[in-house]
């Protein structure tokens, strides 16, 4: 029952903010306006009525006075002298109502002017609160428009947009220096890699070398050479001989830039030997 009446409560509330509303303000006072000055014209229209109608029996009585006198005129020259009084008398009867109707007309046709007067000054005051109702109706509309905006502009929030922004901007700078270091470490595992493999080869290179230089000094005997088989084919022509200078260097057998280039290390560690004993 207590919301039913809320509800109730809420339809009035509405329906006086509707009535309240200065826009249908506006329209009824201008109606209230309309209807009022076309009820004085009707009164303005009932009392020229009554003036012209006042007019048109002050002429009938006037032409009756005019007829009664030329009657009584003709009396008197027929010698009815009786007759000629009677229609005097009905003649000074006749000039009495005229004299009242000419009052009665008199003041009508002066209430009529004033009420033609005050229906000009209404119609130029409905023309003007008209003109004026437009203008607050104008006023009224652009003061909602007005509102509107404040109120879209109180409702913008730029700053989580923002805040927004900033948070997607900051997770790209860790993402790509997230990337950034993995790229670094992938660099580094790759370059170790090649580093290390670099060592080795030189770590063989080297263990070569020192190999080479035990068996020049006899600490270390020499790799058997390897046998080389020939394969002769039955009905084939003799392989011819080969010369063993020019033969190519076996698997065995040392490069001879590689042999000059040690005997000349190997000289040097000779004479900072002897120098040292």
């Amino acid at each position: 029952m207590r919301r039913f009446f809320e509800w109730i409560k809420a339809l009035f509330n509405r329906a006086m903010d509707k009535v309240e509303d200065p826009d249908i303000m506006l329209d009824q006072a201008r109606r209230d306006m309309q209807a009022g000055l076309i009820a004085n014209r009707e009164k303005a229209v009932q009392a020229i009525t009554q003036k012209n109608r006042l007019q048109q029996m002050l002429d009938d009585h006037r032409s009756k006075g005019t007829q009664l006198e030329n009657q009584a005129t003709m009396a008197l020259k027929q010698n009815n002298r009786d007759l000629a009084a009677q229609f005097m008398r009905e003649k000074i009867n006749n000039d009495a109502i005229i004299t009242q109707l000419q009052t009665s007309y008199e003041q009508a046709a002066g209430a009529v002017e004033q009420v033609k007067v005050a229906i000009k000054r209404q119609e130029e005051e409905v023309r003007k609160k008209s003109a004026e109702a437009l203008a607050m109706k104008t006023q009224w509309k652009n003061a909602q428009i007005q509102n509107s905006i404040s109120k879209a502009l109180d409702g913008l929030t730029f700053e989580n947009q923002f805040e927004s922004f900033g948070v997607a901007a900051e997770k790209i700078r860790m993402a790509q220096s997230e990337a950034a270091a993995r790229q670094e470490m992938q660099g580094e595992s790759i370059q170790g890699k090649v580093m290390a493999m670099e060592d080795k080869a030189k770590d063989y290179e080297a263990e070569a070398e020192l190999d080479r230089l035990e068996q020049r000094l006899g600490m270390k005997p020499a790799a058997p050479a390897i046998e080389q088989t020939q394969t002769v084919s039955v009905g084939a022509a003799p392989a011819p001989a080969t010369d063993p200078a020019a033969a190519p260097a076996g698997p065995g057998t040392a490069d001879p830039t590689v042999q000059s280039e040690a005997e000349k290390q190997l000289e040097e560690l000779e004479k900072r030997l002897q120098g040292g004993s």
